[in-house]
């Protein structure tokens, strides 16, 4: 049984103390979850990702790509990257995502995992130039995957597939208290392309 169906009549909030987590489904038909997995892939200015760790510079296999409405910096893991402007593409999925989360953004964090094993350790997305308990939306296509959140305190931990074409929304206090991650799977064969569409206070 699909404990999620393709599109929910109301967000559901996944955590039960201390945030919001708002699961909205599937919001696109797979044939255009198809047609945006090949824009993306094939036209997103990928660069592996970087990262400064006790000094020394890690270049991880996944790949990743920064767009936003003007040549914002934003700085995570200790390494600064300035924006690339949004493409008709990536402005088409932002109106999407903002129609159905009745939230506005400026900016786009691209993230590329070519297989089950490439995936995300346990973290906050807690950057000084993030909005103030903004709202992050997080899209998805390509291969399924799970995903987690887990408390700082309680260490209570809630997973859920990701589908292709499903979208998740962080909001309020949620990256004060919980952490989020993408754990790896090696029977995982192929590509997901996830978008975290949020806001950049310019300064």
């Amino acid at each position: 049984m699909d404990l999620f169906p393709t599109l929910l009549e109301q967000p559901i909030n996944l955590l039960p103390y201390d945030g919001e987590v708002n699961y909205f489904g599937e919001v696109m038909p797979w044939v255009d979850c198809d047609y945006y997995f090949s824009c993306l892939l094939n036209h997103i200015d990928w660069q592996c990702d970087k990262a400064i760790v006790f000094g020394k510079l890690i270049e991880t296999k996944r790949k990743v790509a920064w767009y936003a409405e003007k040549s914002f910096s934003y700085t995570y893991s200790n390494i600064m990257r300035t924006a690339l402007p949004f493409s008709p593409v990536l402005l088409s999925l932002k109106a999407l995502v903002e129609q159905h989360t009745g939230e506005t953004y400026n900016s786009c964090l691209l993230n590329l995992y070519h297989n089950g094993e490439e995936g995300m350790a346990w973290h906050s997305d807690g950057e000084k130039n993030l909005k103030d308990l903004g709202a992050i939306a997080s899209l998805s296509f390509g291969v399924e995957r799970k995903f987690a959140f887990k408390h700082k305190q309680s260490k209570k931990v809630i997973a859920l597939p990701l589908k292709t074409g499903s979208l998740l929304v962080m909001k309020g206090v949620t990256q004060q208290h919980w952490l989020h991650r993408l754990p790896p799977s090696k029977l995982i064969k192929d590509a997901r392309i996830n978008l975290t569409f949020r806001t950049i206070v310019d300064d």
